[in-house]
C-alpha cells in the first residue's frame, strides 16, 4: 500500500511538472517531448488504478501516433515562432477570460457533484462483486463487441470515409511524374517490351 501511494505521488508530480513545461518551454520540440513524458506518467497512473487497457491505448495512440506526429510536424515545418509570439499580449485578455470561464464551469460541476444528495449514497455503496475474475480489457471487449458492435462498425466506416476523403483532397496529378497504369502493364505485348538490336563485332550499343 505504501509503495503504491509513493508511486502515485511520484507519477503525479512528474505529470504535473511535465504538463507545465509543455507550455513553459521555449523550444517547441522540447514541448512535444515534455508532452510525451506527461502521457507516459498518465499511463502509469492508469496502471496504478487498474485500468491497464486505457494505459496501453494512451501509450500506443497518443505517444506512438499523435505526439510523434506533432514532433515530425514541428521539426519539418519552417515556422518562425518568434513572429508568432509577437501578438501574444493582444490575445492575453481573451485567453484569460476563456480560462476563467472554464475554471468556473469546473467549479460548478464539482460543487453540484458534492452538494448532490445522491452523491454520498453512491460513494458509500459497495462495489458489486465480480462473478468471474475478468480483466479490464476482456470486460471492455465483451461490451464493445456485443452491445455496441454495430456502433463500433459504424465508427470504423466513418474513419474509413474520412481517410479516403483526406487522400482524395490531397491527391494531385502532375504531368511530369510517371505513374503506374496496371491495365497497360498487364496488357502489354511481347513486341512492346522486347527489342532486337543487330550489334556488329567490336561495336557497342
Amino acid at each position: 500500500m505504501i509503495v503504491s501511494a509513493i508511486a502515485f505521488y511520484v507519477f503525479s508530480a512528474i505529470a504535473v511538472a511535465a504538463g507545465f513545461m509543455v507550455i513553459a518551454a521555449r523550444n517547441p520540440v522540447h514541448s512535444v517531448l515534455f508532452l510525451i513524458l506527461t502521457f507516459f506518467n498518465a499511463a502509469a497512473l492508469f496502471v496504478l488504478m487498474g485500468a491497464e487497457f486505457i494505459a496501453l491505448i494512451l501509450v500506443i495512440v497518443y505517444v506512438g501516433a499523435v505526439a510523434v506526429l506533432f514532433l515530425f510536424v514541428v521539426m519539418m515545418l519552417d515556422i518562425d515562432f518568434k513572429q508568432l509570439r509577437q501578438g501574444f499580449l493582444q490575445y492575453l485578455p481573451i485567453g484569460g477570460l476563456i480560462g476563467l470561464i472554464f475554471l468556473i464551469e469546473l467549479f460548478l460541476v464539482g460543487a453540484s457533484w458534492i452538494i448532490s444528495p445522491d452523491a454520498a449514497g453512491v460513494a458509500a455503496a459497495p462495489a458489486p462483486a465480480f462473478v468471474d475474475h475478468v480483466t479490464n480489457t476482456r470486460a471492455l471487449g465483451r461490451v464493445l463487441y456485443t452491445q455496441y458492435v454495430y456502433l463500433f462498425q459504424a465508427a470504423g466506416l466513418i474513419l474509413l470515409v474520412a481517410m479516403v476523403g483526406a487522400i482524395v483532397l490531397t491527391l494531385r496529378h502532375r504531368v511530369d511524374i510517371k505513374r503506374q497504369v496496371p491495365s497497360r502493364q498487364v496488357g502489354r505485348k511481347r513486341d512492346e517490351g522486347v527489342e532486337y538490336k543487330d550489334i556488329k563485332p567490336g561495336q557497342g550499343l
